[in-house]
């Protein structure tokens, strides 16, 4: 078919998505799934058993190319939504915010409705249960896991022990 990911479909399979799923994880896992797939429906369209059917036209949306700042958390948006936005862009191009001039990546993130932040604005810098925490829109982000430039991953709260200014 001339268009972009057009064409009848032959199978089709869907994995669940988790809340903890990220991006890379459910390439990692529709690839393998793809794969097999392929493998067990080549020999039927090959022997003719198969009868194409049309992808619906409704619902067809284009998704850009990512680019680096796509990965720039807006901490005036929710906490659920970042969240889901830290997910969504690992492992590219990579969640972050900037911190003391450069770009800390955040592995791993998780909104905080259960605390009531006093009339902090977005982006106010916090610590809540030992771990670095920025205000948003809607609520507190925890940063469970984070990357310092030049630096491994690590725990939030192993990145609050290591001297760095937070607050």
């Amino acid at each position: 078919d001339a268009g972009l990911d057009t064409g009848d479909i032959l199978t089709q399979r869907a994995i669940r998505l988790t809340r903890d799923l990220t991006a890379g994880e459910a390439f990692d896992a529709l690839s393998t799934l793809g794969a097999d797939l392929l493998l067990e429906t080549l020999p039927d369209y090959l022997a003719g058993k198969l009868t194409p059917t049309p992808q619906p036209e409704e619902g067809v949306t284009y998704a850009p190319m990512l680019k680096k700042e796509d990965g720039r958390l807006d901490f005036t948006r929710p906490a659920a939504e970042l969240e889901r936005r830290v997910r969504a862009m690992n492992p590219w191009p990579g969640a972050w915010l900037e911190y003391n001039g450069q770009p800390l990546k955040v592995l791993k993130a998780r909104a905080d409705v259960l605390f009531t932040y006093a009339a902090q604005s977005p982006g106010t810098r916090l610590v809540a249960g030992n771990l670095p925490a920025v205000m948003t829109g809607q609520d507190a982000l925890l940063l469970e896991e984070v990357q310092p430039p030049g630096k491994k991953p690590m725990d939030g709260k192993s990145f609050l022990a290591g001297g760095r200014e937070w607050k």
